[in-house]
């Protein structure tokens, strides 16, 4: 008996994924992309390491769960600060996100604190960070990044608290990642991107005939802020996702890709 055509099963077959996670960190999207029938390249924008001196990490991040505050801002910085000592405090734990919160609440921590809006404009808006006059604030994370919230606890009139658990180097890209771009290129390409670093990172490393299929393809962004960063770098066609989870920016993509009456901007 012949079966009757329908709604694919697979909304994203013909497609390719770029997941620009850290190296190793990337395994269970790319899963999630090739169940809903895309092709998943792994193209890392950067590899994690743990603290250059672990035993000065280890110092700064007890002060950090000493203080009164204690942000903990991503899941590495969870996994990299749990391998250094045991994650008890009594202070407020905030997450930027629900992943964060997740990853918190698995490592022994109950009741973690993330806002609506999963970035570090989301947190400094919580009702607990707005008057901090005078308090002791753990900022734990990894060197680098943006430095907003540091910056603006500061200006509130907190007492900053650095705990550097983890350090982001820029992951070796080989010929085989640049060959994964040149294949299939009549495909759609779509670009996942959660981090600044690692898209600079990715500019650097990448050969420029791979550097330009790359840019040729629909960049997925997490934030505002990193679809502003994404069109400066050169892409032409940007999707702005709901969160830096891996649902939400598959999500942005399966929403691109449903039949539309109105024609696409991209």
């Amino acid at each position: 008996m012949r079966r009757m055509s329908g709604p694919s099963k697979a909304p994203l077959a013909g497609t390719r994924i770029a997941i620009t996670r850290p190296a190793g960190s990337g395994a269970a999207l790319a899963r999630r992309a090739r169940a809903l029938g895309g092709e998943a390249l792994s193209l890392p924008g950067s590899s994690l390491r743990e603290a250059a001196d672990p035993r000065s990490a280890r110092s700064a991040l007890a002060a950090a769960l000493a203080a009164d505050i204690a942000i903990l801002t991503s899941p590495a910085a969870v996994r990299f600060a749990a391998r250094l000592r045991a994650l008890r405090t009594r202070a407020v734990v905030l997450a930027p996100g629900r992943g964060t919160a997740q990853a918190l609440r698995r490592a022994g921590l109950r009741n973690p604190v993330h806002p609506g809006r999963e970035d570090s404009e989301g947190l400094l808006a919580l009702p607990v960070l707005r008057h901090v006059r005078g308090k002791r604030i753990g900022i734990v994370g990894a060197a680098g990044g943006r430095g907003l919230l540091q910056r603006e606890l500061a200006a509130r009139g907190a007492r900053i608290i650095e705990a550097q658990v983890y350090r982001r180097v820029p992951a070796r890209l080989d010929r085989r990642h640049a060959a994964a771009l040149l294949r299939h290129p009549r495909r759609p390409l779509f670009v996942l991107l959660s981090s600044a670093e690692a898209l600079d990172n990715l500019r650097a490393a990448l050969p420029g005939r791979a550097r330009r299929a790359l840019l040729a393809g629909t960049a997925v962004v997490s934030s505002a802020r990193m679809e502003t960063l994404a069109r400066e770098a050169g892409f032409v066609c940007v999707l702005r996702a709901g969160s830096a989870r891996g649902d939400d920016l598959l999500a942005a993509v399966l929403a691109h890709r449903r039949p539309r009456r109105t024609q696409r901007s991209c």
